[in-house]
């Protein structure tokens, strides 16, 4: 088994883990991450075959699983209940109460809050250089899930805190104080709501917690606990990814002074799609075996966890030709930076949706806009996002 010595948090690697990604397809494509301690695939045809291979989940496997230690109470409480980290009959029953709720109408139906929040959030961008992260980015997602779930828009710092907060979790070297961080705002997070489903329960409204709730109630339970694990996986994987899809995304355009005509309405979907190929925001998504599988000339036994790597998969040449150059006229094909198979994103229709208006909107209010440092990237693996966005409008 070829071995890969690499630590995630290396600045080279934090900084462009493209290359890394190139030597290890062409070492494995399947090798053996030391510091992970685990099996990880590179190649968009391993990756996006385990995405939908139901012999691996996500769930941890039967005599594998660990209660959370105490100052991880409340955090586990809620990953009881997320259904990204469950898998069939439960998961099933979870995300078909979601997408019943979370229809296309209703995401369709958020384009003027989308529109709306975007211009309202630019009108107040200042003239002299600032970083555009927490001014829009950061801004934007957190607002349109507030108005989707139905609670107070003006809830919106404490959300991002939380989210923040809680994601920080699933990023490499992980400490204590994350950890205790991360416990607490799953406390903060979970009493909120339940004090607000319990309003909803009396006082519907036409919202996305009031119609899981109706789901609830409608023959097929759904309880508090779900409820509240179902929300804030909305908040977190549909938040995160969007703020730093946006940031990636303002970076490239900058970067490759991508003439804007690629984000007219003819042209800003391909364009989206391109962003998220090239440099998309979740770079890793493990999934567990359930039973032994052959990878070519690499075993993956029963109980192992391997890691499917999204952002090497979307520059594979065997897929994308000149990967690594970034091409917003390239004809449109899969990619994984949703993941795929029963864990597809569901707020996927979403996040495309936000690219779409909110892109073409900031680059028409700031069409001489350019770099005013040099981008970093946050040292915050296995997500690839920028530490700052600091520009000039």
């Amino acid at each position: 088994m070829k071995m890969l010595n690499l630590s995630p948090l290396d600045p080279d690697f934090v900084q462009d883990p493209y290359a890394a990604y190139a030597r290890a397809r062409r070492d494995g494509p399947v090798l053996f991450w030391q510091d992970y301690g685990m099996l990880a695939a590179f190649d968009a045809a391993t990756v996006q075959a385990l995405l939908r291979d139901r012999r691996l989940g996500r769930e941890v496997p039967e005599g594998m699983r660990k209660p959370y230690p105490a100052h991880l109470s409340d955090w586990g409480k809620v990953e009881a209940h997320s259904m990204l980290e469950l898998e069939p009959p439960r998961h099933t029953r979870l995300r078909g109460l979601v997408l019943r709720a979370f229809t296309s109408r209703r995401i369709a139906g958020l384009k003027p809050d989308i529109e709306q929040v975007t211009a309202d959030l630019l009108a107040t961008l200042p003239s002299d250089p600032f970083d555009l992260i927490p001014a829009f980015c950061a801004q934007l997602p957190v607002r349109i899930i507030a108005r989707l779930l139905g609670v107070p828009e003006d809830m919106w710092r404490d959300l991002l805190q939380w989210s923040n907060t809680m994601v920080a979790m699933y990023q490499a070297g992980r400490s204590r104080a994350i950890e205790d961080a991360a416990n607490q705002a799953s406390r903060d997070f979970t009493t909120f709501l339940r004090g607000y489903i319990d309003q909803r329960r009396n006082d519907p409204r036409d919202d996305l917690i009031t119609h899981l709730i109706a789901a609830e109630e409608d023959g097929e339970k759904l309880s508090t606990d779900e409820l509240i694990g179902t929300c804030i996986l909305l908040l977190n994987a549909g938040h995160e990814a969007t703020v730093h899809s946006l940031g990636n995304a303002v970076k490239c355009l900058l970067d490759h002074r991508t003439p804007l005509a690629l984000l007219n309405p003819d042209h800003i979907a391909t364009t989206v799609e391109e962003l998220l190929r090239f440099d998309p925001p979740l770079h890793m998504f493990t999934r567990f075996a359930y039973e032994d599988i052959a990878l070519g000339d690499v075993a993956l036994e029963k109980g192992d966890e391997i890691a499917l790597m999204l952002g090497a998969a979307g520059r594979d040449p065997a897929v994308f030709e000149n990967p690594d150059t970034f091409d917003p006229t390239r004809p449109a094909k899969p990619h994984a930076a949703f993941g795929g198979g029963l864990h597809f994103c569901v707020g996927a229709p979403l996040a495309r949706l936000e690219l779409q208006i909110a892109l073409p909107a900031l680059f028409a209010h700031l069409p001489n806009m350019t770099l005013a440092e040099v981008p970093r990237y946050a040292n915050a693996y296995h997500f690839h996002k920028l530490d700052q966005l600091v520009i000039q409008p």
